[in-house]
C-alpha cells in the first residue's frame, strides 16, 4: 500500500460535487482507492476504517480538503494527485464557462437575484443547518440534500420554515419536483395534476413515474427528508406539504409516500387528511393493512398507488396497460432452477425499492435479511455476509460515508452482486437501475460485463442465474431507457416493468403459487 495525501487548507467543496470527483477519482489507472472529502471528524473516521488515516490528516482543519490516495505500487502517486487535480480545475472550468455568477453566500446570491425563492443545501451536516438558517431567514424555502444533521436541529429548522410560511425539505432530502424542476435525483415527468409528498426520495421517483407512464403527470412533488415521521420531529414538513397542495389550484390528487411511520404520527397525518377536500392516496411501505375512508385510499405497493392516483385524476383505468405478471415466465423460470436454489439476492442502490421488494419477499417468507432490517434478528451489518433471503440497501450511511451514493457510483454493488453470483443456493439477484437527473450516464451498461460474466459461469457449472433488473426512468429521462433496457434484456436478463413487479417476480419465481 502506497497512501499519499494532499491538504488544501481553507478549500471548499460542496458534498455531490466531492461525490462526483471520488466517482472519476477512483476509476484512474494505478488507483487501488481515493477519498476526496472535507476534514471532518465523519470523513476522517472513514478515512481510518479504510486504512488512509495519517498524522498529517489528524492535525487538517474542517475548513480543509483532503485527497487521499492509495496507488498501486507500479504508479506513481505524485502523477496520480496531479491528476486528481486535474479533474478537480476541470470541474471549477466547466461550471465557470456555464455560469454567468457565482455566489459564496446565500445573502449575497439572494440579493443579486431578489426573484429567487428556494435554495438547495448540499453541503457537510456540519454546517448545513447554519446555511438552512440562513436561507430560512431570507425568506427562501429550502431543499436540504445533507444529511448528518442532527434531529434538534431538523426541528428547529421545520419550526422556522412553518412560522414562516416556507418549505424546509429535508435533511436527507434527495428528490423534489418544484414547478417543473427536478431537483437533486429526479426523473422528468410531465406536469400534471397529482402532488406528491414524500419522506422517501426512490418511493417518490417511483411514484411519480408510474404517474407519467400511465398518462397523467405531477404537479409538485414535496421531499421531507426520511426522519420527518419519526415521532420526535412529528411529521412537521408532510403536513406542511399537505397544506400547500391542498391550496394549489393545480393539484387534484395527493399521494403521501413513507416507510413506516411512527404510530403517533400516522395517526395524526390521517387525523390531518381527513379534512382535506381533495382524494388522498396513502402509501406507506410495510405498515399495517387500513381500510380506505371516505376519500381517502391506502395503497399497499407502489404501482397500486400510482394506479389510484391516476384514476382519481380522471384516467381510465380500461385504456391502460398496467403490466400484469407474465405468469408463463415465471413457470419457466422455476423449471430452469435447480431444487437448491431457493434464495433471492436484493441488490439496491434506492432504499424504498429495496423495502418494497424486501416486504414483498415477508409476505411468503421467515427468513428475510436486510440492512434496513428494523428488527435486530433479521438485521444485517456493514460487512456482514448474506443469509437466505438477503435485500441490500447499498444507499444506506455505512455504504456512503466518506463515498458517492450508488446511484452515481456503482462499483460496491458490482463488488457484491459477483459474490452474490458465486452461491450456488442463489436462485434470483434482483436489482434497480435508476435514470434521472443527478444519476450514474449508464447504470445498466456498467453492469453488463459483471452480469454476462457471471451468467455464463454459472451456466458452464450447470445452473441457470436469474437476473432482475428494473430501471426506473421515463421516455424524457436523458439516459435513453429503452437503450437501457435492451442492454439489460441482450444478456439474458429479465426486466420488470415496474417496482413492484420486480418484487413480485423474485418472489414467485422461487415459491409455488403465484399471487397477481
Amino acid at each position: 500500500m502506497t497512501i499519499s495525501i494532499k491538504i488544501q487548507p481553507n478549500t471548499y467543496i460542496d458534498s455531490v460535487s466531492l461525490m462526483a470527483l471520488s466517482t472519476k477519482a477512483n476509476q484512474l489507472a494505478g488507483v487501488d482507492q481515493a477519498i476526496i472529502a472535507m476534514a471532518t471528524e465523519m470523513n476522517k473516521e472513514v478515512m481510518k476504517n479504510v486504512g488512509l488515516y495519517t498524522d498529517e490528516i489528524a492535525q487538517a482543519q474542517t475548513s480543509d480538503l483532503i485527497i487521499a490516495l492509495d496507488a498501486k505500487e507500479e504508479h506513481d502517486s505524485v502523477e496520480l494527485i496531479k491528476k486528481i487535480e486535474t479533474l478537480m480545475t476541470e470541474k471549477k472550468e466547466k461550471v465557470s464557462s456555464q455560469t454567468s455568477e457565482s455566489f459564496t453566500t446565500i445573502e449575497t446570491a439572494k440579493k443579486a437575484i431578489p426573484e429567487a425563492n428556494l435554495a438547495v443545501i448540499s453541503v457537510n451536516g456540519q454546517y448545513a443547518a447554519r446555511e438552512a438558517r440562513k436561507a430560512l431567514n431570507s425568506e427562501l424555502h429550502v431543499m436540504m440534500f445533507s444529511d448528518n444533521v442532527s434531529v434538534e436541529e431538523e426541528i428547529e429548522l421545520k419550526e422556522l420554515a412553518h412560522e414562516k410560511g416556507l418549505l424546509m425539505m429535508g435533511p436527507d432530502c434527495g428528490t423534489a419536483i418544484i414547478n417543473n424542476v427536478g431537483l437533486c435525483f429526479a426523473n422528468n415527468v410531465r406536469k400534471g395534476s397529482v402532488g406528491i409528498v414524500g419522506a422517501s426520495g426512490t418511493g417518490s421517483q417511483e411514484i411519480s413515474v408510474r404517474i407519467h407512464e400511465f398518462g397523467e403527470g405531477v404537479s409538485q412533488l414535496i421531499g421531507t427528508g426520511g426522519r420527518d415521521l419519526s415521532e420526535a420531529v412529528g411529521g412537521k414538513m408532510m403536513l406542511d406539504a399537505i397544506d400547500a397542495l391542498e391550496s394549489d389550484e393545480e393539484t387534484k390528487v395527493i399521494v403521501l409516500i413513507s416507510k413506516p411511520p411512527a404510530k403517533v404520527v400516522e395517526e395524526k397525518i390521517i387525523a390531518r387528511v381527513r379534512k382535506a377536500d381533495k382524494p388522498v392516496v396513502i402509501w406507506f411501505i410495510g405498515s399495517e393493512a387500513r381500510e380506505n375512508e371516505e376519500g381517502i385510499y391506502f395503497e399497499k405497493m407502489s404501482k397500486s398507488a400510482a394506479l389510484r392516483a391516476v384514476t382519481l385524476a380522471g384516467i381510465d383505468q380500461n385504456s391502460l396497460d398496467v403490466h400484469p405478471l407474465n405468469l408463463p415466465l415465471i413457470d419457466e423460470v422455476r423449471a430452469k432452477l435447480n431444487p437448491e436454489q431457493k434464495y433471492i439476492r436484493g441488490l439496491f442502490t434506492g432504499g424504498t425499492l429495496c423495502d418494497e421488494a424486501m416486504f414483498t419477499a415477508k409476505e411468503r417468507f421467515s427468513d428475510v435479511y436486510s440492512n434496513i432490517a428494523t428488527d435486530q434478528e433479521h438485521l444485517l451489518h456493514f460487512g456482514d455476509a448474506s443469509k437466505a433471503h438477503t435485500f441490500i440497501d447499498f444507499g444506506a450511511d455505512e455504504f456512503t460515508n466518506g463515498k458517492p451514493h450508488p446511484m452515481i457510483d456503482p462499483s460496491n454493488r458490482i463488488a457484491r452482486f459477483i459474490e452474490e453470483a458465486e452461491d450456488s443456493t442463489v436462485g434470483v439477484i434482483l436489482m434497480d437501475f435508476v435514470l434521472g437527473y443527478g444519476a450514474h450516464p449508464d447504470p445498466v451498461g456498467v453492469m453488463v460485463p459483471a452480469m454476462k460474466a457471471a451468467k455464463e459461469k454459472a451456466a458452464s457449472q450447470g445452473r441457470h442465474l436469474e437476473i432482475i433488473g428494473y430501471v426506473l426512468g421515463t421516455d424524457l429521462d436523458k439516459q435513453n431507457i429503452d437503450e437501457q433496457v435492451e442492454k439489460l434484456t441482450s444478456i439474458g436478463a429479465t426486466y420488470a416493468s415496474s417496482s413492484q413487479n420486480a418484487g413480485l417476480l423474485a418472489r414467485e419465481f422461487v415459491v409455488k403459487g403465484v399471487e397477481q
